[in-house]
């Protein structure tokens, strides 16, 4: 045996264990991504998303519309929290409809389907009668309910609409009626471009893009084929253009599109504006309630243009913010509609989803320049409690929907409050022991009167 210089018998190493293989999944990364796919796929995932992501949404415009309409009240000899109480309580009664639609069952919203469309018909034929109607900007789509509150029949017409399609559409597909293309469009088709002309009497362009958005959405969740959904594109396209074209209010927002420039007689004022609040918020703004346009440079600042003034005080992150929120409540809408087998249900989501969604885009495109001034609020979050109202009984209904999910109901009844389960165990502790306590006492008392005591 060999020896070392000092006479030692050398060390004896052991051999090195070949390196494993790293998966993908053994490094930080990999685990994160791992856990984030699980969670993605829970059952509850989507009900989680449309309720918290509608509530904060609600609540950060709360905070918004506080801040941009300060100016605007005292412009007009108000109290500088005027615009902000009137929201607030618009939010306090869209929460209770938002709970009592997510606690309705189907069939119920199906049956409220045909009434809710009769009365938004009824209410949007009252727009136009003299002495009823209010004009508002130009748009004669106002109801005037006494002082100063007022209701826009249109804004209920998207969610009439939305019911009763999906219904509509549910029996057709029930008695498969809907391979044929006279059921697919009759009367689904004449009755939105019905609820479009009583739109189109007041003016108002752009509820009436957001109820053909509805339709398209039913009608391609219907399975649509090709050449009818781009015949009923066609005809929509064709009918907007006349619009467009015969109205010069029309045509000089359509050429404010990625206007620099206010131009002249200030006709892009508002849509340079919006992009100067969106370029002078940075990454962070300036500031809650440290805004500049909002002291009488850019208009309508708490209400279609609410986006900008989000960007000049909360900055690129506070924008980025809004629309997360945005897209997280769309794929939770997709994926409730995608996931179940009641067709009633498919529609609906689809349907409250894309309202939702082509809503959300239209708004944020016009203030960033790249659509024209449709005039329509960012849902949940501009002023207005005509839009807002709707919106949340729509966002109730997806919750509902996703409740509805047997995979979700199935873990929604699994879990209870941590107090509950603390309390259920204490009583079942003190049920436990109180049997065998009793018993003893009993026995005792038996004992006592078996000797002759009392």
């Amino acid at each position: 045996m060999p020896t070392s210089r000092t006479g030692r018998p050398p060390v004896q190493r052991a051999a090195r264990r070949p390196a494993l293989a790293r998966t993908p999944h053994d490094n930080p990364a990999g685990r994160f991504v791992t856990r984030a796919r699980r969670a993605w796929d829970r059952p509850l995932t989507a009900y989680y998303l449309i309720l918290g992501g509608s509530l904060l949404i609600t609540v950060l415009g709360l905070v918004m519309v506080y801040s941009a309409s300060q100016i605007t009240a005292l412009q007009l000899s108000l109290p500088g929290s005027y615009f902000f109480r009137k929201q607030f309580l618009a939010a306090a009664i869209g929460g209770v409809l938002m709970l009592v639609a997510s606690r309705m069952p189907v069939k119920l919203h199906r049956a409220l389907a045909y009434p809710m469309l009769a009365g938004a018909v009824f209410l949007m034929a009252l727009v136009q009668v003299p002495g009823i109607g209010v004009e508002i900007n130009g748009n004669q789509n106002w109801i005037s309910l006494g002082g100063s509150f007022q209701i826009q029949p249109s804004e209920f017409g998207k969610l009439a609409l939305v019911l009763w399609g999906a219904d509509l559409l549910a029996r057709k597909q029930d008695k498969r009626l809907l391979t044929q293309w006279k059921h697919m469009l009759v009367p689904l088709v004449p009755a939105a471009f019905m609820l479009l002309g009583l739109i189109m009497l007041g003016g108002d362009m752009g509820t009436a893009i957001i109820l053909t958005a509805i339709l398209f959405g039913l009608l391609w969740l219907a399975g649509a084929p090709t050449r009818l959904f781009v015949g009923v594109l066609s005809v929509a396209l064709a009918i907007g253009f006349i619009l467009i074209k015969t109205s010069p209010n029309r045509m000089s927002r359509l050429a404010c599109i990625g206007a620099t420039e206010p131009g002249p007689h200030d006709t892009c004022w508002q849509a340079v504006h919006g992009i100067y609040a969106l370029a002078s918020g940075g990454f962070f703004g300036s500031g809650l309630g440290a805004s500049v346009e909002k002291w009488g440079q850019l208009p309508e600042a708490h209400t279609d243009f609410i986006f900008a003034i989000t960007g000049e005080e909360l900055g690129l992150a506070g924008t980025l913010s809004v629309l997360a929120l945005f897209a997280a409540l769309g794929y939770a809408g997709i994926r409730v509609a995608g996931r179940t087998e009641d067709p009633f249900v498919r529609y609906a989501a689809g349907g409250v989803t894309t309202w939702i969604t082509a809503q959300a885009v239209i708004n944020v495109g016009a203030v960033l320049g790249l659509l024209p001034i449709a005039g329509v609020p960012l849902p949940l979050f501009s002023y207005g409690g005509s839009a807002l109202l709707p919106t949340m009984f729509a966002v109730g209904l997806l919750i509902a929907f996703a409740r509805d999910d047997p995979a979700a109901r199935a873990a929604l009844a699994m879990r209870q409050p941590r107090f509950g389960r603390k309390w259920a165990a204490v009583r079942g502790s003190a049920g436990a022991a109180g049997p065998r306590r009793w018993n003893t006492m009993r026995r005792r008392a038996s004992a006592a009167r078996s000797s002759g005591e009392r």
